[in-house]
């Protein structure tokens, strides 16, 4: 008896030793182990991690069917069924793909995801294809490709965006849909709160994507605050870390003295790859195709992000952009305000003095949380500050001489110099909770309720001689500023503003045939000057309804406005402040997507009107009476057309045209059925890129064709408007339609080199971009750039 107990006793023993066990090694593709890795076995709470090798092992099974699941930050978690049976032994490997990898990037941002940060600009988690408003979105990959330098470069690829003004070459200010200098915003805050729209500059190497709004961007980004808020927005948003090593540096040589280096690295910090960063930076230098015109700059973005857990991000980004460059004030009109004279200036000309500079500091910050509540509702939250200095000195070009006789001399003009300066800072937080998908009864929501806080601070000074001399544009003209100038005192103006609002966005899914959209924005703003307070609140509201008849076909309509409160406190004949003025907008169109989201195409036809507007109101001699009145009529219509994507696999396109109408159909001041100064009626934009396969294998080339018609260079006054440039009852003439076609191509020599070539404005086509006469800048001249980048 004891005999066979002892036997059993072994035996057990023996089989308790000899289960069955599962293991294996976890890598990426690029068979790099990931060390730590978790790997659950699902409906169970038996799991373990991987070692530092990536390794790891599952021990002790009993015989079954087993789902293992396999997860680290930063990559697509990977299932795997395995079935083991009794005393056996199986390797089962792990390959995990980085997320940098899980939206393929098309030319239009990421096929399968979201673009980044895209909420910062929307509030809600949708693609820009599933979004009641007008969105385009211009990729990394896209930049990269056309070689783009400036915000207007890589925007010309959007219908219906154009540069405004580049001042003398000193910003880029962009205008959509018939308004002038629509906000540019970095990573969702404003960067530059000059209600105008005069721009910034800034450099593409840490941009990631640029967003396109288009239209009233109220509900999410507040009141309209700037002349070209209706238009819409323009949103920079900054790389930011990855999971995986790697990176690339370049160099960059062209035309015109440019040199210009990059780098940009990124990867985990620590072994358990919770925590990553990422590094940009460029350094340029470049003459001009004018005589005595430089430009020096340095960019650098560095970021962090640290992920504690599956469920929570945090990531800290700073962007800090400066640029030195010799300001140019351009040409002149060598006739009457009706007249297009303008004057072919050649190259080797400079009507400014030697001295003149200006000085542009921009940094921004950005600190943003996101948690996962649950599978459905998530918190996001962001803080975001930027801070502008500009010093600017420089010519400025005065009025006409006239003979003794009276008339005008038009080669021949006063020339004066300014200082002026502005410091302005902007903050902006930010909290959202996001509901995704979340159904009551048979109907799913998907829905956004947050607030955010803004405040800006701005303070100029400014002094100015209108006459230091007089230069003759056909000449040469002395570079010398003379000494012991007598400026008089500086002006100093400067502003503070606080606005809280309150948004609530809705998107209803009845069925796979029909949403609707629901939204409200509640706004309150104070204004601080030296001389008064002012305040004001605004309720702006969202409804839209997208039906989709057919798989990837959306037809949609919206109904937005917003309010303008700048000229709230104007007073009627009676004393009374008339309040916010207000814009409505419709908008209605078609968005479809095709090819496995490779392809996009979008109609939309947009109407906005300002029919409350605060009108002066004058005499019957053209003289203000000092009061205003309820009015008016501006209006601006259209169309927009844009086809995105991949033809083929080796065939990238973007095609786009707009048709915009913009009128004062009513107006106090402007002549009735005219255009606001710098409106095309059409643009027009083709780009294409071809990658050869088999014997050229790693050639493509590529072209763009980019078409800005004729607009004026000024309002046309009715009889009380003398704003620079501007003579009542003249009709101001139009600036030429210009074309411009751009040539790249690249060889990628290995899976580390590539080399680029790029060619612009092939056929040396000079278009003119203009500030009413103050500054006429024409367009670069043909001019070309190789690129020699490495990735690793």
């Amino acid at each position: 008896m004891i005999k066979y107990i002892s036997l059993f006793m072994l035996l057990t023993i023996q089989l308790s030793f000899s289960q069955s066990k599962i293991t294996g090694n976890i890598t990426t593709q690029n068979q790099e182990n990931i060390p730590f890795a978790s790997v659950l076995i699902e409906n169970t709470a038996k799991g373990t991690s991987a070692d530092e090798n990536g390794h790891y092992e599952l021990n002790n099974l009993a015989p079954g069917d087993y789902t293992i699941r396999v997860s680290f930050v930063g990559y697509k978690s990977v299932v795997k069924t395995v079935t083991i049976n009794a005393n056996e032994h199986i390797r089962l490997p792990f390959q995990l793909i980085d997320d940098s990898q899980l939206g393929e990037v098309e030319i239009f941002g990421s096929r399968f995801k979201n673009p980044d940060k895209i909420e910062a600009l929307t509030r809600l988690p949708l693609a820009p294809y599933e979004q009641i408003q007008s969105i385009s979105i211009i990729s990394d990959k896209l930049i990269q490709q056309q070689g783009n330098l400036t915000i207007s470069d890589a925007t010309k690829n959007v219908p219906g965006v154009y540069t405004f003004a580049t001042y003398g070459n000193k910003r880029e200010s962009m205008s959509s849909r018939g308004f002038r200098g629509i906000p540019i915003l970095k990573n969702g805050v404003r960067v530059h709160s000059d209600f105008r729209g005069t721009g910034i500059l800034t450099d593409m190497q840490g941009v990631d994507n640029i967003q396109v709004l288009k239209g009233a961007a109220s509900i999410t980004q507040g009141v309209a605050t700037d002349l070209g808020s209706p238009g819409g927005v323009i949103n920079l948003v900054t790389k930011t870390p990855k999971y995986v090593f790697g990176g690339n540096a370049g160099i960059r040589l062209g035309s015109y003295g440019q040199a210009r280096s990059t780098f940009d690295v990124y990867g985990p910090l620590v072994e358990s790859q919770k925590v990553a960063f990422r590094v940009n930076t460029a350094l340029e230098r470049s003459d001009s195709y004018r005589s005595m015109v430089s430009s020096d700059r340095f960019y650098i973005n560095p970021s962090l992000e640290w992920k504690p857990d599956d469920n929570t991000t945090f990531t800290l980004e700073m962007d800090y952009f400066e640029d030195s460059r010799t300001p140019d004030l351009g040409t002149v009109n060598n006739g009457e305000n009706d007249e297009n004279k303008i004057y072919d200036l050649p190259h080797d000309r400079f009507l400014g003095f030697e001295n003149d500079k200006s000085l542009t500091s921009n940094t921004t910050y950005a600190i943003r949380f996101k948690r996962k509540l649950s599978d459905k509702l998530s918190l996001n939250g962001a803080f975001y500050k930027s801070n502008l200095d500009l010093d600017d000195k420089g010519a400025s070009m005065g009025n006409v001489v006239k003979d003794t006789s009276g008339e005008p001399i038009y080669n021949q003009r006063n020339r004066g110099y300014s200082f002026s300066t502005r410091k302005d800072n902007n903050n902006v937080l930010q909290f959202d909770l996001i509901g995704d998908k979340i159904e009551t009864g048979g109907i799913s929501h998907t829905f956004q309720v947050g607030f955010d806080y803004r405040t800006t601070d701005y303070s100029t000074s400014s002094m100015s001689i209108s006459n230091v001399d007089i230069i003759d544009v056909f000449t040469s003209n002395p570079h010398g500023l003379p000494d012991n100038l007598n400026f008089p005192e500086a002006t100093v103006l400067g502003a503070k503003s606080k606005a809280i609002g309150f948004v609530a966005q809705d998107v209803i899914t009845f069925n796979p045939y029909l949403k609707t959209f629901i939204g409200a924005r509640y706004s309150k703003t104070q204004t601080i000057t030296a001389t008064e307070t002012t305040q004001s609140d605004a309720f702006n509201p969202l409804g839209g309804v997208i039906i989709t008849p057919f798989k990837n076909l959306n037809v949609f309509a919206s109904y937005t406005n917003s309010s303008y409160p700048r000229t709230a406190t104007r007073l009627d004949v009676n004393g009374n402040e008339l309040g916010n003025e207000r814009f409505d907008q419709l908008e209605t169109g078609i968005k479809t997507n095709w090819l496995n989201n490779r392809l996009r195409f979008n109609l939309t036809f947009f109407k906005i009107n300002n029919k409350d507007i605060n009108l002066p109101v004058y005499d019957e001699n053209w003289v203000a009476t000092g009061y205003y009145q309820k009015g008016g009529n501006d209006e601006r219509k259209g169309i927009e057309v844009e086809l995105t994507g991949r033809l083929l696999d080796n065939l990238e396109v973007i095609t786009g045209y707009s048709y915009i109408d913009a009128q004062y159909k009513e107006h106090t001041s402007y002549v009735y059925g005219s255009a606001p100064l710098n409106t095309p009626k059409h643009t027009f934009n083709a780009y294409a890129n071809y990658s050869f396969k088999e014997k050229l294998d790693g050639l493509s080339v590529g072209a763009g064709i980019y078409f800005t018609g004729e607009r004026p260079i000024n309002d046309w006054s009715s009889g009380a408007v003398t704003h620079e440039g501007i003579v009542p009852n003249q009709k101001p003439f139009d600036v030429d339609a210009y074309t411009q076609v751009n040539a790249q191509v690249a060889y990628r020599i290995n899976s580390h080199w590539n080399f680029r070539f790029l060619l612009n404005n092939v056929f040396n086509e000079i278009g003119y971009n203009a500030y009413r006469t103050r500054y006429i800048n024409q367009t670069d001249p043909r001019n070309f750039a190789g690129v020699l980048s490495y990735s690793f």
